[in-house]
């Protein structure tokens, strides 16, 4: 198979799901025990600090006791033999894409396992426990938060997303439902810019059709598939 020269790839909760973190849309999940309202909006968090801090919390402990599935690992490699050629972005909030042996990982939605002041911006690594009383290192502030995205606030690093889609020969959507954008809108640029499109998924996404290719299944059994034929 002919090597494509540029890959972008956009990983959702579908990726991380059988490494044991639910997605706010698992019935009997962590996210189904909020309203999102509550804790995943900066109006929320102005609301109530300590129950969002207290939901985070649960989140990071989840996310430090799981493991990359073979998934992660699959991209992992992907990236390492073809380094110059492979962007991978992340809808999500985990740290599993790098624990696999990713780097230069693009999260759009923020980091769970750092925190940021909304007071001076500053960032640094959260401690496993965060709490409405912690003072930001940076200017004292106490008004430290999860370095994440929440609904209503704007995705990050979307420049380098689009310009790295733009000049896309081929792009894969991964575990993700297609129904937030921007993300959702992600195949379109592609398409646009004449890069060829592949949506791996356990069912067809919100925009399966404008895909060339969708397939159906497990992450940890179709990601190690597919780069398995496109490594030879």
């Amino acid at each position: 198979m002919t090597q494509p020269q540029r890959i972008v790839i956009l990983t959702g909760a579908g990726v991380s799901a059988e490494s044991g973190l639910g997605t706010f849309r698992d019935a009997g999940g962590l996210w189904a025990q909020y309203d999102l309202e509550d804790v995943a909006t900066p109006e929320g968090f102005a609301r109530d600090p300590g129950l969002v801090h207290a939901f985070y919390n649960a989140r990071r402990e989840n996310c430090l006791a799981a493991a990359p599935n073979a998934a992660h690992r699959a991209l992992a490699r992907l990236q390492a033999a073809w380094p110059d050629h492979v962007t991978l972005i992340t809808q999500n909030i985990d740290d599993l894409h790098e624990r696999a042996g990713a780097s230069a990982v693009v999260h759009m939605h923020g980091e769970l396992l750092r925190a940021r002041c909304a007071a001076c911006g500053a960032c640094w690594d959260a401690p496993v426990r965060m709490d409405p009383g912690d003072a930001c290192p940076a200017c004292g502030a106490r008004a430290t938060r999860p370095d994440v995205v929440w609904f209503g606030e704007i995705p990050r690093h979307m420049e380098r997303i689009e310009a790295a889609l733009e000049r896309a020969e081929l792009f894969v959507s991964i575990g993700t439902s297609g129904t937030v954008y921007p993300a959702a809108g992600f195949v379109a640029l592609a398409r646009a810019a004449g890069a060829r499109c592949l949506e791996l998924n356990l069912e067809p996404s919100a925009t399966a059709a404008g895909f060339d290719e969708a397939r159906q299944g497990p992450a940890s059994a179709l990601v190690p598939a597919w780069v398995e034929t496109l490594l030879g």
